[in-house]
């Protein structure tokens, strides 16, 4: 994204972000439109994460970066792996997707961090999947209730155990409908 002088780049990122999720929440657009639709959004813009996260802001933007192209490559793999043509190509988009959800885990892990895992909630959610159940959890920042945050990753559970912020209840999604709706 290129610098404007006098321009949020924060505030640009997440109004668009608000927009897509409006009409996704309207029924404008399908779960898999508005994420290549954000993916779009990040191309067209040039946007890049953060070297250097210093603030529990750049920690969610940067999260909301590798979300987007992991769920776009995860878009692209299956697409490409249920045609069974490219094989090759679907593995590379597999890998691409694979490494972009570890660093949106490490973008979870550092926003806590950050917050000094302070009013922080993570738990198992419901989800209609059966290989999800016990699998997905949410993480939520309760003095930040838009920043929700969701992973599989057991490395990140167990550390969020051992600083005791993780229940092992299962509980709603604040976006459950979201969180059920496959792509």
């Amino acid at each position: 994204m290129q610098y404007v002088p006098g321009q949020n780049l924060f505030e640009k990122f997440f109004e668009q972000r608000e927009s897509l999720i409006f009409q996704y929440k309207k029924g404008d657009l399908t779960k898999k439109e508005y994420i290549e639709e954000s993916h779009a959004y990040l191309i067209q813009q040039d946007v890049k994460p953060f070297k250097n996260v210093d603030s529990f802001d750049k920690a969610v933007f940067n999260y909301q970066y590798y979300n987007i192209m992991a769920k776009y490559f995860h878009i692209k793999s299956e697409s490409l792996k249920n045609s069974a043509k490219h094989p090759e190509l679907s593995r590379q988009f597999q890998e691409k997707r694979d490494k972009h959800y570890h660093l949106k885990d490490k973008m979870t892990w550092r926003a806590a961090e950050l917050k000094d895992f302070y009013e922080l909630e993570a738990y198992f959610i419901k989800v209609s999947s059966s290989h999800l159940k016990r699998v997905l959890y949410e993480v939520v920042f309760i003095e930040h209730p838009s920043v929700v945050f969701h992973s599989k990753s057991r490395w990140l559970r167990e550390r969020l155990q051992q600083e005791g912020v993780f229940s092992d209840h299962i509980r709603r999604s604040v976006i459950e409908k979201y969180v059920n709706e496959k792509y």
